[in-house]
């Protein structure tokens, strides 16, 4: 028993001191990894820390989650180029990036360049169908068969009775002629003649010459069909042999007259076919072909007219009526490359477009300079800068540009390329060109214009309202509306260079109008009213308003990423490029009283 307890001791024993070696030897080293283990994490989660940044205001660095503090749309983390991209010049962007700055690509292509224009007209009566109606026979007149404007009346109808002194006297010359014809058949011949100056058919002389009485009233009968379109006198006046007193118009065939525009009128030509709708005629679309064009343009509206000659079967087609219509001009090349407006960011004096590349690690965007073309409604050809087959970014430029300006790569701006800017910069914008940023001299005007423009200015801002509420049927109603406004100012009150400073801006504002008021589509009524608020801006800094204030506000991201104007009567921000979606995306440019 004492042995085993003995033998117990010191089994007991070696272990303890078994363990303090082991503890000795392995215990502090592990220590010291685990010490080390827990001092390197600190070092990693420094090197490693999150910078957090906007995709679409990429200039927005934060080192912690949260919302763009200019659009309120969440931010994303901000990832760091590899070392292994091939073009220094590059910008990359994740896909992550991409998907949340919406940008898009496409590939260019060769096509037959074709530019539709628009045009606008009215239906007018054709100039050759128009006919005055006069009397041959000078009088009295005793009676209008045809007395109010709009009748329809037939070749040959009675359409008044004359009575005529002159007339009843040849009829007394005619029957003592009558007399002595026998012996002086000239004279006879002669006083018939007279009558037949006066317009008589030799019906009506047999018939005078049978009663032996002389006819006390004429009647003037219609030289052609058709609608009276003026009545020039009342039953009891006195006219003159061959004075009008009817105007006929006939409307089987009519003319549609179309306004172009001076930058349009390289794309006109004599023979292109037309294809126009009218607005009271829904559903319907009408072809015809240009058969006359304006040598010279108008000193007032600065357009031409283009004639087409239209068959008016039904007379469904009613002078006055408005028509809208559209002409796919070609341009002599057939392999043109052309790409999309929305690719191309503009400074005023050089193009540039961001071509994508891809390599294993990304995506890639570099700016291209490219030399533009003629415009092709919403595209533009392109004469040098880019290749058939490259891929091109079409929407979302600005974001990409953007990116390239922090990250110090050649911009639109900065083309050498050169340190990242910092602070909230929207420069570089299609809407900010030279010819914006240009200072406008204010002019000195009569008072009473300014009140009017004044009147179109807060007709404006129903306008702006409609737009803000991305009501499309709304801002059609507020444009024509508008447009009214815009009538009722009176140029007259503008002398000298004032009165062209006006018509140059009229040139643009009214157009530019019609247009919104003519779509139904919102976002082609926001990209016509980026246009209009350059113009009108113009207009707000020569001639002034009345006592008001208005806040002249720009959103970097309207317009496809190229920017937008808008003028608001509050200084609180509320985007009518986008309404809802990012309603208070933006920032005042300008105050202007």
């Amino acid at each position: 028993m004492h042995t085993n307890r003995k033998t117990i001791i010191i089994v007991l024993s070696t272990l303890a001191i078994g363990l303090l070696l082991g503890w000795l030897i392995f215990g502090g080293s592990e220590a010291k990894v685990t010490e080390e283990h827990q001092h390197e994490h600190p070092a990693e989660e420094v090197a490693g820390e999150t910078t957090w940044t906007c995709s679409m205001h990429p200039q927005i660095r934060q080192p912690e989650p949260g919302d763009c503090p200019i659009c309120g749309m969440d931010l994303i983390p901000l990832e760091e180029e590899q070392n292994g991209e091939v073009d220094p010049n590059a910008v990359s962007m994740s896909a992550t990036a991409m998907q949340l700055a919406n940008i898009k690509t496409t590939i260019v292509g060769a096509v037959e360049p074709l530019k539709v224009v628009r045009l606008n007209g009215k239906v007018q009566e054709d100039e050759r169908l128009i006919f005055s109606q006069s009397s041959h026979i000078p009088g009295r007149i005793e009676d209008l068969k045809v007395n109010f404007t709009g009748d329809y009346v037939q070749k040959g109808q009675v359409i008044a009775s004359v009575y005529s002194p002159d007339l009843v006297t040849a009829q007394e010359e005619l029957f003592e002629a009558q007399k002595i014809k026998d012996s002086q058949p000239q004279l006879f011949e002669a006083a018939k003649e007279k009558l037949k100056n006066w317009k008589l058919t030799d019906e009506q002389i047999s018939q005078i010459l049978s009663s032996g009485t002389a006819q006390q009233t004429f009647d003037v009968r219609a030289e052609v069909s058709g609608y009276v379109t003026q009545k020039k006198v009342n039953t009891g006046d006195y006219v003159r042999r061959g004075q009008a007193i009817y105007e006929i118009a006939d409307l089987s065939k009519v003319w549609i007259l179309f306004d172009v525009y001076e930058s349009d009128l390289t794309w006109i030509n004599k023979g292109d076919k037309v294809s126009y709708t009218i607005e009271s005629l829904p559903g319907e679309t009408f072809e015809g072909t240009i058969d006359y064009l304006d040598p010279v343009i108008n000193p007032k509206t600065r357009v031409a007219k283009a004639r087409v000659v239209q068959s008016n079967k039904g007379l469904k087609l009613k002078p006055e009526m408005f028509v809208s219509g559209k002409v796919e001009a070609k341009l002599p090349q057939t392999d043109a490359l052309v790409v999309p407006k929305t690719a191309v960011m503009w400074t005023g004096e050089r193009s540039v477009v961001y071509v994508k590349s891809e390599n294993n690690q990304g995506v890639y965007f570099n700016m291209r300079e490219v030399d533009l073309g003629p415009a092709l409604g919403e595209s533009y050809v392109v004469e040098n800068g880019v290749q058939q087959g490259e891929e091109i970014a079409v929407n979302g430029t600005f974001s990409i540009d953007a990116a390239a300006q922090l990250a110090g790569k050649p911009s639109m701006m900065s083309p050498e390329g050169g340190a990242a800017p910092t602070g909230h910069n929207h420069d570089g914008m299609n809407m900010e060109n030279d010819e914006q940023s240009a200072p406008v001299e204010a002019l000195e005007v009569d008072p009473e214009f300014v009140k009017q423009l004044t009147t179109f200015y807060k007709a404006y801002l129903n306008m702006n309202e409609a737009f803000i509420e991305s009501d499309a049927a709304k801002v059609s109603a507020e444009a024509k509306n508008t447009s009214k406004a815009l009538a009722a100012i009176k140029m007259e009150l503008l002398k000298g260079d004032t009165h062209m400073a006006w018509m140059d801006q009229l040139n643009i504002l009214k157009p530019s109008l019609q247009k919104i008021g003519n779509s139904t589509i919102i976002d082609e009524q926001r990209l016509e009213y980026a246009t209009f608020n350059l113009a009108f801006y113009k207009s707000l800094k020569m001639f002034g308003l009345d006592n008001e204030t208005t806040y002249y506000q720009y959103c970097p991201m309207a317009n496809s990423d190229q920017g937008a104007y808008w003028f608001s009567a509050e200084k609180e921000i509320r985007n009518p490029y986008f309404g809802d979606m990012m309603l208070s995306c933006g920032e005042t440019r300008e105050t202007i009283k």
